[in-house]
């Protein structure tokens, strides 16, 4: 996937930087392309995700301002006051049919931001004033799968070292735990992995690692002592989920050690409308997106019924191997 990286716009300003000087140097066939802001690339009229998809370049860029949005009313915030996110990237090396990114952004390219100390400023900020903070770093974006080129990961893992106060949730379907392997696990940091059954990789989860593969990342963190989060979420109803996905909850409670996850949260398919009707003018072989969903004010998602169904059923079969005080279920 990085090989599709054949140009990379770089804004003028920040074209000295270290760190744009470090990603360079890890794509020395790409095209370096001067460019004024970000917005005039990523943004501009008449793209084509989908076309894009097949080959992403990448855009360089200075975060100037809004380093900490409020977390978002689709993802739980595990009862935390203060629950943000920022996005020190944008967009995704996967290609997930059901990501709402495709919806949200015009371009498929993916956004990297080198200034990462203008972002730890803004937290220091807020803590500051406010005392803690729950902040979620992979939210438009798979942070530790760009971690070979982009290892904002581990920055960030160094800069919470320092920062009792701020707990971290580093969410991913990777299976780049090696890459930060190395650092000792902080009690306030949470390592989430999202998983599906192996069929839903396959066929709807493009690009991303097996099953497998995440389960043998997820176990090593767990037994390095690291506090671990499951994600089933979205849960989708495709043909005989209820076999894939009870086979799956049978499948971690066979090769986890229950005793080492945190919690595993589960949810439904819900998305916001406008993004959904872009989606679907873009992806009109996905199945998924074309569900008789139930729309409610600006959302879209599985009737209450269908929803009911899916995290009963999930939940019931996750019951079987782990703590009920394990799982976490969002309605949202």
């Amino acid at each position: 996937m990085f090989k599709a990286f054949s140009h990379i716009y770089i804004e003028e300003s920040i074209l000295d930087h270290f760190r744009t000087k470090e990603i360079l140097n890890r794509f020395p066939n790409a095209i370096p392309i001067p460019i004024r802001h970000y917005k005039d690339s990523f943004n501009r009229n008449s793209q084509n995700f989908r076309i894009q998809k097949e080959s992403p370049k990448l855009i360089l860029a200075e975060k100037k301002d809004q380093f900490l949005y409020k977390g978002s009313d689709f993802s739980p915030n595990f009862s935390h006051p203060h629950f943000y996110y920022n996005t020190l990237a944008l967009n995704c090396i996967y290609d997930c049919e059901y990501c709402y990114l495709q919806g949200m952004f015009p371009s498929a390219n993916l956004v990297l931001f080198v200034n990462w100390e203008d972002f730890f400023s803004a937290t220091k900020e807020f803590l500051d004033k406010n005392k803690s903070l729950y902040l979620a770093l992979s939210y438009d974006t798979d942070l530790l799968a760009l971690e070979s080129f982009f290892p904002a990961t581990k920055a960030w893992l160094e800069f919470a070292a320092n920062e009792p106060n701020l707990s971290l949730e580093i969410r991913t379907k990777s299976t780049n735990y090696g890459q930060i392997a190395k650092y000792s696990p902080n009690p306030n940091v949470i390592l989430a992995w999202t998983i599906s059954p192996q069929s839903i990789i396959e066929s709807i989860e493009h690009g991303t690692p097996s099953l497998q593969a995440r389960l043998k990342a997820i176990g090593q963190a767990i037994k390095d002592g690291w506090k671990v989060r499951i994600c089933i979420d979205p849960i989708l109803r495709v043909p005989e989920w209820q076999t894939h996905y009870q086979s799956l909850a049978d499948t971690l409670g066979k090769e986890l050690n229950m005793e080492g996850i945190l919690d595993i949260s589960i949810g439904g398919f819900r998305m916001n409308i406008d993004f959904l009707k872009r989606m679907t003018d873009v992806r009109k072989d996905s199945s998924i997106l074309f569900h008789d969903f139930e729309k409610k004010d600006k959302i879209v998602s599985y009737s209450k019924l269908e929803t009911e169904e899916i995290l009963n059923l999930m939940s019931g079969a996750l019951k079987k191997h782990f703590s009920p005080s394990q799982i976490k279920v969002s309605y949202s």
